[in-house]
Parts: C-alpha cells; structure tokens; sequence
C-alpha cells in the first residue's frame, strides 16, 4: 500500500507543483502555521557522529588488565570492554599509546565469586557470577592519580547435565558482567569529570576573603 505522500507525488503534474506550494503556504499561513528551522541545518559532505567527543576532551590510554582472579583469560576482554564503554561514554578520547595521551587508566580484575541462586540436595539449577574490578586513572602529565574506583556487576546462568556447555555459559555470564562493569566505570568518571567541570567555575569565582 502505498503512502498519500507517494501517491500525490506519483500523479501531480510538474507544471503544477509552483501552484500547490504556493497554495500550501498560503493556507499555512492563513490558519496561523509557520514552519521554524533553527541552527545551521545539515551541511553536504560533512558529518557529525552521535558519540564525537568535544575539542577538550583528554586522551586516554586504556593498559591491559591485571586478572588476580584465578579464572583464566579475562584480562584482554575486559580491557577491551573498558575500551569501548570510555571512548562511547567516558568523555575521552581513547588512544592506543602513552604518547600524546593526557591520561591511563590502569584496571585490575580483583574478584570473581560464583554463588548458587537455585540448587537441591542433589545438585545446582542456577548460579551467578559476580565480578570485582578496580579502575585507577592517572594524569600523565602531573603522575597524579585522579580518579580511583571499584566496581561489581553480576549476572545468572543456569545449570545443566552438561559439563561442557556449563563452561559455555559460565562463560558468557562472565563476559556480561565485564561488560556491566565497564558500563558503570564509565559513566562513574564522566559523572566526575562533569562534577569538577561544575565546581571549577564556582571556585573561581568565589570572592577572595578579606
């Protein structure tokens, strides 16, 4: 089916299309409707993505995680995860060396504890994974720290008979709750960084004591 939009477009005459503009803005602005557009509009050949970072916003490079855990090879997808959620929503730009970046950010995988939500004398029907991380920001510049923060996340996977594909899914509730926990780090240090950017401004111009 098609639109009315298609349809009149499909059967009105070019010469005719001066005269139903014409008569469109006229009744438009008869009955009291106007047509507003503010800003600059849409520029040909230019685009502006959705996560672009402002001009000031500070270089980061993300190193790889310590895994202190003994559940092997999180440590790459974390950083990874880290990565993404900080240069989606952290208010950085993440870059890929220490040269040229403003700040690191160091993470360490400190905890994984593996509870049983559902189970009976004879064996667990559902368990959940929960991860301890620990983000440390420091300013390259200064070799201050600046920011410190942990952060847990969980997630639930049930059990089967099946030993191996319990791995499978174990696995990907691990995966899920780096993925949370490099979401929560995230917007923890842009909510930081948005608080001091606040404050900066108060503080200067606070009056001088006498």
């Amino acid at each position: 089916m098609r639109s009315d939009k298609l349809h009149v477009t499909r059967w009105l005459r070019p010469g005719r299309w001066l005269l139903a503009t014409c008569a469109l803005s006229l009744a438009l602005n008869g009955c009291g409707y106007q047509f507003k557009v503010e800003g600059t509009g849409p520029t040909i050949g230019v685009s502006s993505p959705a996560g672009a970072k402002p001009a000031s916003a500070p270089r980061m490079t993300v190193l790889n995680f310590q895994n202190k855990t003994f559940e092997p090879n999180l440590e790459l997808k974390f950083t990874n995860y880290t990565r993404h959620e900080f240069s989606a929503g952290g208010g950085v730009e993440v870059v890929n060396s220490r040269d040229g970046a403003d700040l690191v950010l160091k993470g360490e995988i400190l905890n994984v504890v593996m509870p049983s939500l559902s189970f009976t004398q004879t064996g667990t029907f559902e368990s959940r994974v929960v991860v301890t991380v620990r983000a440390v920001v420091e300013d390259l510049h200064s070799g201050k720290t600046v920011w410190d923060e942990r952060a847990t996340a969980a997630s639930e996977f049930f059990i089967s008979n099946d030993l191996q594909f319990n791995r499978v899914l174990q696995t990907r509730a691990l995966e899920q709750a780096g993925r949370l926990v490099a979401e929560d780090l995230a917007t923890r240090f842009l909510s930081s960084r948005e608080s001091v950017a606040k404050t900066a401004p108060a503080q200067a111009e606070a009056p001088a004591s006498k």
